[in-house]
């Protein structure tokens, strides 16, 4: 069968984005939707921090407007928190109060954030739900676009598209090096490239921090007139590539609730917030220390209803959304980690295989032009011909990258031209898959291409 590899292809809008969303910055404290004692505990522990602030700074380290914090200071001053200091450049500043410090303390002692103002629930809920990527169906072609510099095989294609469609989750299996994680990963960008992601959000009363600066990775170009989120100018919004999160071995029960962390004393997000608007990857299935079946179960009531629901440890229970592609990854048998009952509930499960001639060789050539490598001899055709059906070995889609990393490693080492020669090859082969080699390289290469077996 005939792989798919297109080599130049026009990107489109993804289909039916929803409407601009209105969401301003709020100017009084009503406004903010967020309780008045957290905000007056968090604006005390950030004068804590720095001692001394301007009206400017603390609207910048807040998130929040300069009426906000005008009007949470006037009433800390009226109960005697905080006091004025000696204005710079104009900016009138303001310290605690020995009451201040001491109120600060014991803040600092509930809770250990001291960062941006979260945003309510309700408005993460809603901005959340609006840039679901459930809004969108994904087509054919959009997904041939995402692949378009990817060699994937046309019945990988065919099983993919429906499953995304479905908004179930998707097991993926198969061999080591049959492409599983890096075909997910790359399915994060059918969706568009933009979601907003908020620095925190309250809880009842208690601020639970989203923003991941090593998940959520920020965008700083400028809103379009058109753009889904112009009308967003809340500081305590970031604007974000759609969200990847990848747990593999590590993964434990804890991880999938809020916790807490005593020593820090901040409440830490589950992977299903992190990766909401995004893409949650469980690697490795069955390797954690939890079983399979018990992460399922987890997830089987969110899976269905697109909402999920969490405790804080007080015991208090939220409903948050649960906008995600979930997909599980194995190279595991599904039936040795699931029972049939569970595997008739996941719905997709696809299996990766070993790829056929035209592909390998279409990706060699494609690693060979990333690697800056001159294939002269044409080895990649001679090793699917020749080298892989003697030795009995399956071609797997990671081998060209791995063999021809090995050979730059040798060129670089020893100065050579950027020309594969066999021996370069020969000793790659051996390194890679440890056993002898049965092909004579050198000599079986220049057989190859003397009867015609190039390109």
């Amino acid at each position: 069968m005939k792989s798919i590899h297109l080599e130049e292809s026009k990107v489109t809008e993804p289909v039916g984005a929803p409407p601009a969303v209105s969401l301003p910055t709020p100017h009084s404290v009503f406004e903010t939707g967020l309780p008045g004692p957290l905000l007056r505990g968090l604006l005390l522990k950030h004068l804590l921090k720095r001692e001394v602030a301007s009206i400017k700074l603390l609207a910048e380290l807040m998130g929040l407007s300069g009426n906000v914090i005008a009007e949470l200071v006037a009433e800390a001053k009226a109960n005697s928190l905080v006091e004025n200091r000696n204005s710079e450049q104009g900016q009138m500043r303001v310290a605690l109060s020995a009451a201040g410090r001491q109120q600060a303390r014991q803040a600092l002692e509930l809770s250990g954030y001291v960062g941006k103002a979260p945003v309510p629930l309700e408005e993460y809920r809603r901005i959340c739900i609006h840039q679901s990527s459930r809004r969108q169906a994904v087509s054919r072609q959009r997904l041939l676009e995402v692949f378009d510099t990817t060699v994937v095989q046309p019945d990988l294609i065919d099983q993919i598209g429906p499953a995304i469609n479905s908004r179930r989750a998707v097991l993926i299996y198969g061999a080591a090096g049959t492409g599983k994680s890096f075909i997910c990963r790359q399915l994060n960008r059918l969706f568009g490239d933009e979601v907003m992601i908020p620095h925190a959000v309250e809880m009842g009363g208690e601020i639970v921090q989203i923003f991941d600066p090593q998940i959520h990775q920020r965008i700083d170009s400028a809103f379009r007139d058109d753009d889904l989120f112009a009308q967003i100018s809340d500081p305590r919004w970031y604007r974000c590539h759609r969200p990847l999160v990848v747990v593999g071995g590590e993964l434990e029960l804890s991880m999938l609730d809020i916790s807490h962390d005593p020593k820090a004393r901040l409440h830490k997000a589950p992977i299903g917030l992190l990766a909401n608007n995004g893409v949650l990857l469980i690697d490795d299935l069955g390797r954690q220390k939890i079983s399979a079946k018990e992460v399922f179960n987890r997830w089987i009531v969110p899976l269905e209803e697109a909402r999920d629901f969490l405790s804080l440890p007080s015991g208090a229970h939220f409903e948050v959304p649960f906008e995600q592609n979930l997909l599980f990854s194995t190279n595991l048998s599904p039936q040795d980690i699931f029972d049939p009952a569970f595997l008739r509930r996941l719905g997709y499960k696809i299996e990766f295989k070993a790829i056929d001639d035209e592909a390998f060789v279409a990706i060699w050539q494609q690693q060979c032009r990333v690697m800056g490598l001159n294939d002269k001899h044409h080895l990649g055709r001679w090793l699917v011909q020749q080298c892989y059906p003697t030795n009995q070995l399956d071609m797997l889609p990671s081998h060209p990258r791995d063999l021809l990393s090995i050979v730059s490693d040798q060129i670089r080492f020893n100065e050579l031209s950027s020309i594969i020669e066999p021996e370069l090859l020969e000793r790659a082969w051996n390194i890679y898959f440890v056993e002898a080699s049965r092909c004579p390289f050198p000599a079986a290469v220049a057989t190859f291409n003397e009867e015609g077996g190039s390109l």
